[in-house]
């Protein structure tokens, strides 16, 4: 089982911290299984925040036996981290062990040396701040996580669920992550001016929505041609009343959607089967092979076979 140790520092941000306890501690795979051990450990028993004080079952040797270590953020009432968090983070980093933050969580791994010469993100208020304070450090604001491998990190609290997800799916694939969102109440697509390599996990359909019929009728129907007029006659309404609660309900446009939902689709197709690139495009619904490689480096930022030698099951 792997082990995710949740680093609870002074002022711990709850949202922050919830997060990671939530998401790998309800992930289960197809037969029910648990995959991910959940601890919450800190420097010192009581942990004191803005509203509430916890007490950590664990101590920061908790860092030592963990495969993954998540340090949520804090508030700006806390201290910065003592000494023996931060020689405890660059041993654990140094062991090779894969470390997260969420959020301002990213200053207590630049001020360990996690993030030197690295790409890091934080959450947007706090990104000039962590730039001049690390100048070792490349800060990008403008996307919602960014992974190096073995060092991770994400913007605002929202985007520790982005992050979570998507490393959820590098360890254990797409259909496990799917399950992970839709018990999260994701929702369909997270807009952003994300340029690292994210992946579009298959999001959950929103349950009772006007639009889950529709919706469930496109991810049916990815390998044919569908249109604009297809989709909105299949709710029954015009295409611009169909256009405009299709934004509401999923802040994106129809045919946006259906875009990620193909890439979506070619991705798991690449992740499962041993099928070639001209195959997975017309299955996926592109109009050749070519156009889909353009959207797939576009949308995920990696050519469909750098993709499947990254994420096949597998490819190690």
């Amino acid at each position: 089982m792997h082990t995710v140790a949740v680093l609870a520092l002074d002022h711990v941000v709850a949202a922050d911290l919830a997060t990671p306890i939530e998401v790998f501690g309800r992930a289960r795979l197809a037969d029910g299984r648990r995959p991910y051990r959940v601890q919450v450990c800190a420097a010192t028993p009581r942990v004191p925040g803005d509203a509430f004080t916890i007490i950590a079952p664990h101590g920061l040797e908790a860092l030592r036996e963990a495969d993954t270590i998540i340090v949520p953020g804090c508030s700006e009432h806390a201290a910065p981290p003592g000494q023996e968090v931060l020689d405890s983070l660059r041993a654990a980093a140094a062991a090779g062990t894969r470390i997260a933050s969420i959020c301002v969580g990213a200053f207590t791994l630049a001020a360990a040396g996690l993030l030197d010469g690295l790409s890091a993100t934080t959450h947007w208020v706090a990104a000039h701040r962590l730039a001049e304070m690390f100048p070792l450090v490349d800060v990008r604001p403008d996307v919602l996580y960014v992974d190096n491998g073995q060092i991770l990190t994400s913007a605002g609290a929202a985007a520790g669920l982005d992050l979570c997800l998507h490393i959820i799916r590098r360890d254990l694939g797409s259909a496990v992550a799917a399950d992970s969102a839709r018990l999260s109440v994701m929702p369909l697509e997270r807009e952003g001016g994300q340029a690292q390599f994210i992946v579009h996990a298959q999001p959950p359909m929103p349950r009772g929505s006007l639009l889950e019929p529709v919706l469930s009728w496109i991810e049916d129907n990815l390998a044919q041609e569908v249109t604009l007029a297809a989709m909105a006659a299949r709710s029954g309404l015009s295409e611009r009343t169909f256009s405009r609660r299709f934004r509401e309900q999923t802040g994106t446009t129809p045919l946006q959607w259906l875009l990620r939902a193909r890439v979506r689709r070619a991705q798991f197709l690449l992740e499962t089967t041993d099928h070639g690139v001209e195959r997975i495009a017309a299955q996926a619904g592109f109009g050749s092979p070519t156009a889909f490689r353009e959207r797939f480096k576009r949308v995920v930022g990696v050519t469909p076979q750098s993709y499947r030698s990254s994420f096949r099951a597998d490819a190690s």
